[in-house]
């Protein structure tokens, strides 16, 4: 029973050291994610701009289709 426990004594000190690991990364994939998150939250407290792309065309406006059975 003691070799087992040794096992996973081992096992459990793998693993942390492997999250431990990763650690750094997620922390900063974290705070780019938050950043983001702020900027668009600023752009949305702003209101909508005036700005259209300037690629980007109006969109043609359909006429209304006439009765042809009156």
């Amino acid at each position: 029973m003691g070799f087992l426990s040794f096992l996973l004594l081992l096992v459990i000190a793998y693993l942390l050291w492997r999250v431990g690991e990763q650690l750094p990364d997620v922390l900063y994939r974290l705070s780019e994610i938050q950043k983001d998150i702020a900027e668009m939250n600023r752009r949305s407290r702003e209101g909508p701009t005036d700005k259209a792309p300037a690629n980007k065309k109006p969109a043609p406006k359909k006429k209304p289709e006439a009765d042809s059975d009156a």
